[in-house]
């Protein structure tokens, strides 16, 4: 890595005091800055004064879970990109990751190169900086969803009261959707814009779920974002 390029921050959470001290010493070899967590606790005091570019957090720990602690910082509104590890590997609990508001899910045990090139891919989607310098593209006009504005550029949506959080699995997702309007996206289409990995139909599904809540007036009857049955998704912008 270039010396004088900006460096990802990653914070770490997780009780198991030997996998802490492995990942953080990989992450590190591999061009991170690291900060490490015991646990939920621990990490809420650290986020005070902290702002790492991603959060990468253990599942099963005593007290908070990672689930619990995913679900409260989406809520109040964190950007920061999580990723989530456990030893259970079930689809459903990747789902519960992914509704959760976490933007991608790892399977213990993993590969660390496997968690880094994951980490990369989740930096590039939510603009910060990791392992490549990147360039500003030129500016587009912005794609109207009735009194929305979703800017392709920034991979930003405001409305009315202001700018509307996106995750950056959401604001990936919807860039996507928004450089090819009214072309039906397949789940093997949104797994790649996403870069997920074997995640299965169900885990798109909630992404797709999760954005229409940001988009639609009544995501039960969706104005922008349609289901195309057999087929995928397509978002049809409009007034």
């Amino acid at each position: 890595m270039n010396a004088s390029q900006e460096t990802a921050h990653v914070l770490v959470v997780d009780d198991d005091a030997r996998l802490r001290t492995l990942l953080s010493r990989y992450l590190a070899e591999n061009g991170f800055r690291v900060s490490i967590a015991a646990g939920a606790a621990e990490a809420r005091d650290k986020l005070r004064f902290l702002q790492p570019d991603a959060l990468v957090l253990d599942v099963m720990m005593p007290g908070e879970s990672g689930l619990a602690l995913t679900s409260a910082l989406r809520a109040d509104n964190a950007a920061v990109p999580i990723l989530l590890l456990t030893a259970r590997g079930a689809p459903e609990d990747r789902i519960a990751g992914f509704e959760s508001g976490a933007d991608d899910y790892l399977g213990k045990p993993f590969e660390p190169r496997e968690l880094v090139l994951r980490l990369r891919a989740m930096l590039r989607r939510a603009g910060a900086a990791a392992a490549e310098p990147s360039t500003t593209p030129p500016r587009v006009g912005p794609l109207r969803l009735g009194p929305l504005e979703f800017d392709k550029t920034r991979a930003e949506l405001s409305g009315p009261e202001g700018v509307i959080y996106l995750t950056g699995g959401e604001a990936a997702l919807l860039a996507a959707l928004a450089n090819r309007p009214g072309e039906v996206f397949s789940r093997e289409d949104i797994a790649a814009a996403l870069s997920m990995d074997d995640t299965g139909e169900r885990a798109i599904d909630v992404q797709v779920t999760r954005l229409r809540r940001k988009i639609e007036a009544d995501p039960r009857e969706p104005r922008f974002l349609h289901t195309v049955r057999g087929r995928g998704y397509v978002l049809k912008p409009g007034i």
